[in-house]
């Protein structure tokens, strides 16, 4: 009989510790109310954001952090950016002020997007109007290839020049030892949206560095996509109708490459445009499943044309 009372006692004695334990540790971490930045990076858990939380001076105790997230269901609702934050906010205060969101956030920048898609991109993390999006494709203008594609961290209050500016820069920033030229340019973002790895970029670079050395016309389908893309569809299956349109971007059409670039090239396809395979190849395609094969002579093209494409 003892026994059974004491196992009541014992858990409510549990209980209770447990319940102090947890309030002492959601008391603020200090009295100082000195803010400071605390940045959450993309795809952390909520025992690593304790852990950062408790190890930057704001929380006493990362497993106070994690179980209260945990048990109100706020664990997954914690977005990736940069905050303002102060030691001298409870834990509970601390938690409201990371459901809020960030006053920075993270925006990705695929490579091989023009800039009608990135600012889309920028317009939707940050939560931007029109407006934006017209000024950004004003600021932009004639940076096509020139935005660098990243991963950036902007406030939500972030000026559409200004963001250009950021992505122009870096572009220069991460291309500086290279000494690029604009027909590099050009050419690597050909390269960025005509292939799929980085092992084949060299040499689909020194397939086009072929066919511009004897006048030959690189027939890219992504330039012809360029040109006849609209906002419904920027890089849409293209027609007979299409390949035949007057346009300087209609690479089956005029020989050489394209007045100016056509997407943002990552720094693989930057560097494939600088230093090009050298080989006897001058025709590619990607079979259904994405793998590359390459042909001397149009007479093995066709042939892997019917091998590859028309099963």
């Amino acid at each position: 009989m003892k026994k059974l009372l004491l196992l009541p006692l014992l858990t409510t004695l549990a209980f209770v510790a447990g319940a102090v334990w947890f309030y002492q540790n959601a008391k603020p971490a200090s009295s100082g109310e000195n803010f400071k930045d605390f940045l959450i990076t993309k795809g952390i858990g909520a025992s690593q954001i304790g852990n950062k939380l408790q190890k930057e001076g704001f929380i006493k105790s990362p497993l106070a952090f994690k179980i209260y997230v945990q048990v109100t269901g706020r664990s997954g609702k914690i977005q990736a950016g940069e905050y303002r934050l102060t030691p001298s906010y409870s834990l509970f205060q601390l938690t409201d002020q990371l459901l809020k969101g960030p006053q920075e956030l993270w925006v990705t920048i695929p490579e091989g997007l023009r800039r009608e898609e990135i600012v889309q991109k920028f317009a939707s993390s940050l939560g931007k109007d029109e407006d934006f999006v017209s000024e950004f494709l004003v600021a932009s203008n004639g940076m096509e290839g020139y935005l660098f594609p990243d991963t950036y961290l902007f406030p939500k209050t972030a000026s559409a020049s200004g963001i250009v500016k950021k992505l122009r820069n870096t572009f220069d920033l991460r291309t500086k030892d290279l000494e690029l030229t604009k027909n590099q340019v050009i050419l690597a973002s050909l390269i960025e949206r005509e292939t799929k790895t980085d092992e084949e970029r060299p040499v689909v670079a020194g397939i086009m560095t072929n066919r511009l050395d004897i006048g030959m016309a690189l027939q890219v389908d992504a330039t012809v996509q360029y040109a006849v893309g609209t906002s419904r569809e920027w890089w849409p299956v293209l027609t007979r109708d299409d390949i035949t349109i007057n346009s300087p971007y209609n690479t089956y059409k005029f020989p050489g490459l394209p007045p100016a670039p056509i997407a943002s090239p990552g720094l693989s396809s930057l560097e494939a445009a600088v230093n090009p395979s050298q080989s006897d190849y001058f025709f590619y395609l990607h079979d259904s499943e994405g793998k590359v094969h390459y042909a001397r002579t149009l007479t093995e093209h066709n042939e892997n044309i019917n091998k590859y494409l028309t099963r």
